[in-house]
């Protein structure tokens, strides 16, 4: 698929697919008219990231998850290695937001008894 149909799919501009793919997080072919052309797994690709970045992680760091799903380059014990690691990640930052969220109930909860 195009980059325009990509973008479309995946909700996200061009540039940041360009971004991306310079990063090297996704690929794509070039066709014999210099467009490039991606792979539809490409949108499942660009959502993972997309979340990841809202979750507080690095390109650099989704780089790592990304190659693990691909398997490039990555033995079966360096793509578990990774992955346990972002799990870890992710279960530390689910820790910090139950613990803020206790936070802003017992907060939200002083401000106005009678609605707790």
């Amino acid at each position: 698929m195009k980059i325009g149909e990509l973008s479309r799919r995946a909700q996200v501009s061009t540039d940041t697919l360009r971004l991306y793919e310079k990063r090297g997080l996704i690929g794509s072919q070039r066709r014999a008219n210099g467009y490039r052309d991606f792979d539809p797994s490409m949108v499942r690709i660009v959502g993972l990231i997309r979340l990841g970045q809202r979750l507080g992680f690095k390109l650099a760091e989704m780089k790592g998850i990304v190659d693990a799903m691909a398997g490039q380059d990555l033995s079966t014990a360096e793509t578990a290695s990774i992955l346990r690691e972002k799990l870890a990640t992710v279960d530390d930052k689910i820790a910090e937001l139950v613990a803020l969220r206790a936070i802003l109930e017992t907060l939200a909860a002083q401000a106005c008894p009678l609605e707790a």
